[in-house]
């Protein structure tokens, strides 16, 4: 048994094992549903993303095809986090995660990552606590499965992280948040998820000394990132960008944070 509390226990045998053969019969195209999803996020049409995942995920269902139920609920997870939904959000986990417990995918990578994205989720959502055991399980199925230097490490280590952090232990943020951000600097175009990391570390310095020099250090260099010559300026980068313009106003960097929310206003309204 890994858990943090009796509250909130977390029994990684209930979702590991020998995994369920693939669905045999019909199913949803997931990587045309995805694409088309992305392209509602680059437009802003965030309403309509929502809409077109509620049906794939329905249609997947009535066809059996619990494959594609989970990727749809795994990017629901997502969307719900865009739109701070709690209660769908962590409807959507509660979904998730019983589909890898019944089909036995906790042990392979493309449960572990619905997982991540389910822990993730909780963290969003208040649920820290609930979150941290079941990102050290995706960690170990993540160390025996991929490569020291596979991206979505970075993601994992900076989820955790947050995780920590809320939770009050910011020894163990900080080391996280550092190897998220070795681990993204390894990935193409890293500008985005670095910036956004180091806003997430500024936030974790302010929350131990307001006066850590680093806070400013972390600011700036997230400016730096946004701003990167050659780096596209699409949707993806329009929702990056928003999730820093807290930060950038919380710090007292007002002029920063406008003009970033000047670039994503111009975004949505040249898609």
């Amino acid at each position: 048994m890994d858990h943090i509390d009796p509250i909130c226990p977390f029994d990684a045998s209930q979702y590991t094992g020998t995994p369920d053969a693939e669905p045999s019969g019909a199913s949803i195209p997931v990587r045309e549903r995805i694409a088309r999803l992305d392209a509602l996020y680059n437009a802003g049409r965030e309403k309509e993303a929502g809409e077109l995942l509620e049906r794939s995920r329905a249609e997947a269902r009535e066809l059996g095809d619990w494959r594609g139920e989970l990727s749809m609920l795994s990017e629901m997870m997502g969307h719900y986090r865009r739109g701070m939904e709690a209660q769908k959000g962590l409807q959507a986990v509660e979904d998730g995660l019983a589909l890898i417990r019944e089909h036995r995918l906790g042990s392979t990578v493309s449960g572990a990552t619905v997982m991540l994205n389910a822990a993730t989720t909780m963290k969003c959502f208040g649920q820290a606590d609930r979150s941290l055991p079941v990102f050290r399980h995706v960690a170990r199925v993540y160390g025996e499965n991929l490569s020291p230097e596979d991206y979505r490490f970075a993601g994992l280590y900076n989820n955790m992280a947050l995780s920590y952090a809320d939770v009050g232990d910011f020894a163990n943020a900080e080391r996280h948040f550092q190897l998220a951000l070795r681990g993204i600097a390894r990935c193409p175009n890293p500008e985005n998820e670095t910036a956004v990391t180091l806003c997430n570390l500024a936030e974790l310095y302010d929350k131990q000394d307001p006066e850590d020099e680093r806070i400013g250090e972390c600011m700036e260099k997230a400016w730096e990132n946004l701003n990167a010559a050659g780096l596209p300026r699409d949707g993806y980068h329009a929702f990056t960008v928003s999730k820093c313009i807290p930060s950038f106003d919380y710090f007292g960097y007002f002029l920063y944070a406008e003009e970033l929310r000047q670039r994503v206003e111009e975004i949505y309204e040249g898609t």
